[in-house]
């Protein structure tokens, strides 16, 4: 039976069918053997000082396109979306452009450069480049105060991707 929502964090997996039964359970190895064996179990929800079994009588919207990632922190803050399907040439950076704006996010600039600068090495020519060096020069010049990064970044932008709206938004830092 098909999982129609998988729900996980790296060390715990849930899996759910398609009536929010669940299928598989994994911790802490996930994609090893499966708590849940051959079994399904239901899931209730209680809030209010209410108990009530997920079943028919529930409204479920997921509010999410099957063909959406989505990027988030540790504490469930979105930091980046892709929406569409990718090959993995595009979504291996996607995800570590992902991965480097939630450290930006959390003003962790060295973690977001250097994510930033290993994309850039493995996939220069990847959808996810030009906001990748966008991000990288504002990452730089937020950890130094230094606008140099900022100009930098939009001559490099011009250069490599003339069209990007990347370019577009980097644009004032060429006055810099």
């Amino acid at each position: 039976m098909p999982r129609d929502l998988p729900i996980g964090n790296g060390k715990l997996l849930v899996c759910f069918d398609q009536n929010y039964c669940i299928r598989d359970l994994y911790y802490p190895h996930v994609g090893q053997e499966s708590h849940a064996g051959r079994h399904s179990f239901r899931m209730g929800v209680w809030t209010d000082n209410r108990f009530s079994w997920v079943g028919p009588d529930w409204k479920i919207d997921l509010r999410c396109m099957t063909d959406t990632l989505v990027t988030l922190d540790p504490d469930g803050k979105e930091h980046h979306r892709t929406v569409g399907f990718l090959s993995p040439e595009e979504l291996i950076p996607s995800l570590m452009l992902g991965m480097a704006k939630c450290d930006f996010d959390r003003e962790r600039f060295a973690e977001a450069i250097s994510g930033l600068e290993e994309l850039l090495v493995k996939y220069p020519r990847s959808d996810s480049a030009p906001e990748a060096i966008y991000v990288r020069g504002v990452s730089r010049y937020k950890s130094t105060h230094d606008a140099k990064p900022l100009k930098e970044t939009y001559e490099r932008l011009q250069q490599e991707y003339p069209s990007s709206e990347w370019t577009k938004r980097a644009s004032p830092y060429r006055l810099l």
